[in-house]
C-alpha cells in the first residue's frame, strides 16, 4: 500500500481517500489491502509463480510518518513468490492442461490441426529448467520433436506472438514412464512456457473434398499406428480421432468408396478401443467397440475388446457373453476360449464370496436374535419378579387392615 504525503490526519478519512482512488486487490474485497499506482510500470513480463523478485518498498503510518524504508537501509527486499491460490484456464475436460497467458497474441487465427508452428519452449519441473529451444513442428504430431501432448494440444487455443504457462499433468507430459534424458521421474507434473512464434494453417476438414480426405486417411492412420507401437497412446488417439471426424458423416458415391470409407472409420473406433484399454479408460474402448459394431454387429474384434473391457469393470456374465459371441463368428479363436474360462472363474470366485459375506450376514443375525432373546427373558423375569412383590405387599396389607 502507497500513501501520499497530502493524506489526511485521521484513519478513518485515510481509508475512505484509498478506496476512492485505489484497487483492491483482496480475494474477498474486504478493503484489507488497497494498491494505489502512483507511477504506471512499463509493458511487459510480470513475475510469475516461483519466480524471484527483488523489491524496494516505504512503510509509511496513516498520519504519513515513515517507520521503514529498505533504500535508508540500501537492503533490497528479496523473496519467492509463494502459490497460495492458482486461477487459470482449462483447456481439457479433466483438468490436465492449464494455461496462464503472460504476453497476448495477434489477430484471431490460431493454429488447426495439421499445421506447422515455429515456438519457443522452456519446460520445467519443480522450478528447474529443463528444456530450452526454438522448434518447429506439426499440430498433432508434436511428440515426433520431443514436444509434449499438452504443448501440441494447446495450439490450437494460442495466437501469434503469444505467450502462455502451461501446466500439464503427467498425462500430457511425460506420462508414467518420465524423461530420463531430462532426469524427470515417471508421474512428475510439468510446466512450460510456450511462446508462438509463427503458424501455417492447413485447410480445415470441412475444406476438403472426400478423395482429399481418403488420401491423408492413409498417412494418419500409419502415423497414430506407429505412435502405438511405441507405446504413445495418447498420441495414437489423436490420429485416430482426427480419420473419424473428417469421415464419419460422409457418404461416398458408389459401393467401392463406401466401403473405404466405412473400413477406415471401422479400423479407427478398434484401434481407439484398444488405446483406451492400454489407458485403464474401459468405458471408452467399450464405447468405441459399440460403434463399430453399429457398423457390423458381429466384428471378431470389436466383440472381443469389448470383452475384455467388461472383463476389468468385473461385468464378467456380459464379458463372457461377448466371448462366446467371438466363438459363434470364429470357432478357432482360442483366446476368446481362454478369456471364457477367466470369466467363469470370476463368477465362482464371486458366488463363493457371496456365500461367505451372507453367511457371515446371517450368522451374525442370529447371533443378534439369540442375545435379544436372552435378555427379553431375563427382562420378562424381572418384571414378573417385580410383580409377584408387589402382589405381596398388597396382600399383606389388606390382611392387617381388615378386622379379624
Amino acid at each position: 500500500m502507497t500513501t501520499d504525503q497530502d493524506l489526511p490526519m485521521d484513519a478513518q478519512s485515510a481509508t475512505a481517500v484509498f478506496a476512492a482512488n485505489g484497487v483492491d486487490v483482496t480475494p474477498n474485497k474486504d478493503q484489507g489491502v488497497i494498491k494505489v499506482v502512483k507511477q504506471p510500470g512499463l509493458d511487459g513480463d510480470r513475475p510469475m509463480i516461483g519466480d524471484r523478485v527483488t523489491v524496494h518498498y516505504t512503510g509509511k503510518l496513516l498520519d504519513g510518518k515513515t517507520f521503514d524504508c529498505s533504500r535508508d537501509r540500501k537492503e533490497p527486499f528479496c523473496f519467492n513468490m509463494e502459490l497460495l491460490k492458482f486461477e487459470g484456464e482449462p483447456l481439457t475436460e479433466d483438468g490436465g492442461i492449464i494455461r496462464r497467458i503472460k504476453v497476448k497474441g495477434d489477430g484471431y487465427s490460431n493454429p488447426n490441426d495439421g499445421a506447422a508452428v515455429d515456438v519457443h519452449l522452456e519446460g520445467s519441473c519443480g522450478g528447474r529448467l529443463f528444456d530450452c529451444r526454438d522448434v518447429s513442428f506439426i499440430v498433432g504430431e508434436a511428440e515426433d520433436k520431443g514436444v509434449p501432448l499438452g504443448v501440441d494440444r494447446a495450439m490450437d487455443k494460442m495466437q501469434r506472438g503469444e505467450c502462455c504457462l502451461l501446466y500439464l499433468k503427467p498425462k500430457y507430459g511425460f506420462g508414467s514412464e518420465g524423461k530420463p534424458e531430462y532426469k524427470i521421474g515417471p508421474d512428475k507434473d510439468i510446466v512450460y512456457e510456450v511462446t508462438l512464434k509463427d503458424f501455417n494453417r492447413v485447410k480445415e476438414f470441412w475444406e476438403m473434398n472426400l478423395n482429399e480426405k481418403l488420401d491423408l486417411a492413409g498417412g494418419v492412420k500409419h502415423k497414430g499406428n506407429q505412435y502405438f507401437k511405441a507405446g504413445r497412446y495418447y498420441q495414437a488417439v489423436v490420429q485416430y480421432q482426427r480419420i473419424i471426424s473428417w469421415l464419419e458423416m460422409e457418404c461416398g458415391i458408389g459401393i467401392e468408396t463406401q466401403k473405404k470409407i466405412q473400413d477406415l472409420v471401422s479400423t479407427a473406433h478398434l484401434n481407439l478401443a484398444l488405446c483406451f484399454l492400454r489407458t485403464k479408460e474401459f468405458s471408452q474402448a467399450i464405447d468405441n467397440c459399440n460403434k463399430v459394431m453399429e457398423l457390423d454387429e458381429n466384428n471378431e474384434k470389436a466383440l472381443y475388446r469389448r470383452g475384455e473391457a467388461r472383463l476389468h469393470c468385473n461385468d464378467f456374465s456380459l464379458a463372457m457373453a461377448d466371448f462366446q459371441q467371438v466363438l459363434q463368428v470364429n470357432p478357432s479363436n482360442r483366446a476368446a476360449r481362454a478369456q471364457i474360462s477367466i470369466c467363469q472363474s470370476k463368477i465362482k470366485e464371486h458366488h463363493e464370496q457371496d456365500k461367505k459375506t451372507y453367511a457371515n450376514m446371517f450368522q451374525k443375525f442370529a447371533e443378534q436374535d439369540a442375545k435379544t432373546g436372552v435378555m427379553r427373558r431375563s427382562r420378562d423375569e424381572s418384571v414378573k419378579s417385580s410383580m409377584n412383590g408387589e402382589v405381596g405387599i398388597k396382600r399383606r396389607r389388606r390382611s392387617r387392615d381388615c378386622p379379624s
